[in-house]
């Protein structure tokens, strides 16, 4: 495949993604520091990675992250400029970042038919992961008075990112045909 066909693929999935995440929230941000339920806004980054391969898709979703950045940036409750770097990489760069390994995950799976919506979850976890830790390091002054900083990070990101998980997943297995085909 051509470098122009790859940057084609890679821009019209980015450009999906993002359009999905802003017209499809299921359940709008009601939280004051974001995240929202959408429906599977982050399938076609994950469906770049599994096509073109880690590379490309670490590529696009570095991408799609500053996209997601620059289109619904929460700044962080605080005053350092080290906290404010870390809300940006952890919230977006390393949390969308990590959408694009779905295609080692798929080659490391074996290239199975469950391989495809196995690597979608699998990413979309460690997406929420990041966001866990963001919230431990940052967010956490919004828990409760009495709560600890990773249950209410736990808890708050999971309100979102469990959705999120199960609805890429769900959505990933309906199109593994067609991206199988993508890929051929």
């Amino acid at each position: 495949m051509t470098k122009t066909k790859k940057i084609t693929i890679s821009a019209i999935m980015v450009a999906m993604s993002t359009v999905l995440a802003m017209i499809s929230k299921i359940i709008p941000a009601p939280w004051l520091q974001g995240g929202s339920i959408t429906l599977a806004s982050m399938v076609p980054v994950v469906a770049v990675s599994v096509i073109l391969g880690c590379r490309w898709g670490v590529l696009s979703a570095v991408v799609y992250s500053l996209i997601q950045m620059m289109t619904g940036f929460y700044p962080p409750p605080t005053q350092t400029m080290l906290n404010f770097f870390l809300v940006i990489f952890l919230d977006y760069i390393a949390a969308f970042g990590v959408l694009g390994f779905a295609g080692g995950f798929y080659k490391i799976l074996g290239r199975k038919k469950w391989a495809i919506p196995a690597s979608g979850a699998l990413v979309s976890f460690l997406r929420y992961v990041c966001h866990i830790l963001s919230g431990i390091l940052i967010w956490g002054v919004y828990a409760e008075e009495g709560q600890s900083v990773l249950a209410y990070s736990l808890a708050y990101n999971g309100s979102y990112m469990i959705p999120e998980i199960i609805i890429t997943a769900v959505a990933l297995a309906f199109m593994a045909p067609i991206i199988e085909k993508l890929k051929d």
